[in-house]
């Protein structure tokens, strides 16, 4: 592999840097759009050709190739399927990455995204790797932000070309970092909406309709939400003292809730697990403590 830098002078005549954004799916449409509409020179490249039509018909520039787009261009995003595909897109530009700036937006795990940062760098090109938290047509809004890791020089470099797709946070530079920071954010998300699941299914049992539970779940969620800073302080101090809702006085309100929920004949699947975890605190001793310490059942053992 060759490191040698084949960049030219891409900033074409707005002065902003070029960029290339390979895959067009729902995302890496609204990712060109942004580029195209704030006067980045953009060329898009996708399998199939025609899904660029439409970019093209606003002024983008239609590459042939994925090489060929690289080549063009300062900052690479792309926004393909998987890491496997983004390697295997990727690998017909070879020495065209040299130079270059790569954004991945592609969903992944930290394994492979260590992976890809690595084979990047070997090319002799930046790697950020980037997790966006915005639908496409939030895109650009107050609502979206996006979590950078990787180098600390891409991110810097194109921080003016970033900020166009949501707000900023670069966490570190250990590459797979984003994508820790994307599986922790969404559990906690999936989590929501097994209880929402939950508790709609236990209100269908007496007619209530999904509209009416929603209705007062929410404000109950954002009003029980305050109490995760709190969580967050105890557990990163080790702390657990309480004078409150200890893990005891949980442990008997969850365990009734479920016999009410078998009663009503609706499965108890999504909460047992957090019963189990109650209660192995309290075998172990921890009876009196916040419920915050529920998270040393699941921590993973330090050495």
């Amino acid at each position: 592999m060759s490191a040698t830098s084949t960049t030219t002078d891409t900033a074409g005549t707005t002065g902003k840097p070029a960029v290339a954004v390979i895959g067009l799916g729902n995302l890496g449409q609204v990712l060109a759009e942004r580029f195209l509409g704030h006067g980045h020179p953009t060329t898009v490249w996708n399998r199939s050709p025609a899904k660029a039509d439409a970019l093209v018909a606003r002024g983008a520039t239609r590459a042939g190739t994925a090489a060929e787009a690289v080549a063009g261009a300062e900052l690479v995003v792309v926004a393909l399927l998987d890491h496997d595909a983004a390697r295997d897109v990727l690998a017909s530009a070879g020495d065209a990455l040299a130079g270059r700036s790569l954004l991945n937006v592609t969903t992944g795990t930290p394994g492979p995204t260590r992976e890809l940062a690595a084979w990047v760098r070997d090319w002799g090109a930046e790697y950020l790797d980037g997790a966006v938290y915005a639908v496409p047509q939030t895109i650009g809004t107050a609502e979206a932000f996006v979590l950078y890791s990787g180098s600390r020089t891409a991110f810097e470099t194109h921080r003016a070309a970033l900020d166009l797709l949501g707000t900023s946070t670069f966490v570190g530079t250990e590459p797979e970092l984003a994508s820790v920071y994307d599986i922790a954010l969404l559990s906690g998300m999936y989590g929501m909406f097994s209880g929402f699941f939950q508790a709609v299914a236990l209100g269908d049992t007496a007619g209530i309709g999904a509209g009416r539970i929603t209705e007062l779940l929410v404000p109950w969620l954002n009003a029980t939400a305050a109490a995760l800073p709190e969580f967050a302080a105890s557990i990163d101090s080790g702390d657990y003292a309480t004078e409150t809702s200890n893990m005891d006085i949980n442990a008997v309100g969850l365990a009734n809730i479920l016999r009410a929920t078998e009663a009503q004949g609706v499965p108890t699947d999504l909460l047992t697990p957090l019963q189990a975890l109650f209660d192995r605190q309290i075998e172990e001793g921890h009876g009196a403590a916040s419920l915050a310490r529920t998270i040393e059942s699941l921590r993973k053992p330090r050495a």
